[in-house]
């Protein structure tokens, strides 16, 4: 009976040792979905040379993230990042982080929400635009919005199939979203001096950004794929953000908990049974 008690204790002693360990890990899962929003990085400017991009919370001069080395059609995928402020600081490639940032831009992240901020415009007129992702599309839908980055076609319009994406779409500018049937379409530019086309594809329940952009060869368009599935979060958030690709522990500690109950269990039993076993006299 002694023998019962004392395996019973280590039992419980375990067990109240593996979930104590495992309540902090469990809450700041839940905590690291709580509040959470989304930041791309793009360069969009054809003359302006490579860039370094630093991003800063409020009130903490040590980056949270720097990309290097950003030229212009470079766009980064989303990093989840908690909500707040924070600062989008542009430097010359290679410069030091010591040095003033050409330009810098305040971000407002609201949980549950994305933002891309973007280089645009010529490089006399550089500027970091801060454009809010939408995350919602309607019922079998897809939404499309376009950016103009490309210098040497100034204005252009931009269709989709059938529909008219954008017209008289100026260097440097933004549309709003729009829905679309979901479709293979034909996106193309047709303007003076302009001849671009690609084929994209449209599901319902995502959401698109359209990039013109200078190619080597002429024109081209750019498909982003900013989120697939209504309201969920934006696509690369997860697994491909900046460093997000290392694997991940199961989010429940019950499993580990079970497993070792049973080890436990077994090693007790075990010794019941060597316990109970009559022994053999020489």
């Amino acid at each position: 009976m002694k023998f019962l008690r004392h395996i019973r204790r280590l039992i419980m002693l375990a067990m109240a040792s593996v979930l104590l360990t495992a309540i902090p890990a469990v809450a700041s899962a839940s905590a690291a979905t709580v509040g959470t929003g989304w930041i791309r990085l793009a360069h969009l400017s054809p003359n302006t040379p490579a860039v370094d991009v630093y991003l800063y919370s409020f009130g903490n001069s040590s980056a949270q993230l720097v990309l290097h080395h950003v030229g212009y059609g470079d766009v980064s995928p989303y990093e989840p990042v908690a909500a707040g402020e924070y600062t989008v600081a542009m430097r010359a490639a290679g410069a030091s982080a010591a040095t003033k940032p050409v330009l810098s831009a305040s971000v407002n992240v609201v949980a549950g929400d994305a933002y891309t901020v973007a280089g645009l415009g010529p490089e006399s007129g550089l500027r970091l635009q801060v454009l809010d992702d939408d995350l919602r599309t309607p019922s079998g839908k897809a939404l499309v919005r376009v950016i103009q980055a490309s210098l040497r076609q100034h204005v252009v319009t931009v269709k989709c199939g059938g529909q008219v994406l954008a017209t008289s779409l100026a260097f440097g500018a933004v549309t709003s979203y729009q829905a679309v049937s979901p479709a293979t379409a034909k996106v193309s530019i047709a303007d003076a001096g302009a001849d671009a086309s690609s084929s994209v594809t449209l599901t319902a329940g995502t959401v698109h950004t359209l990039v013109v952009l200078d190619g080597t060869n002429g024109v081209q368009i750019d498909n982003l794929l900013d989120a697939a599935g209504s309201g969920t979060a934006p696509a690369g958030a997860a697994a491909t953000g900046f460093g997000g690709t290392a694997p991940r522990g199961p989010s429940s500690p019950l499993p580990w908990i079970a497993l070792i109950a049973a080890g436990l269990l077994a090693v007790a039993a075990g010794g019941l049974r060597l316990r109970s076993a009559p022994r053999l006299r020489a």
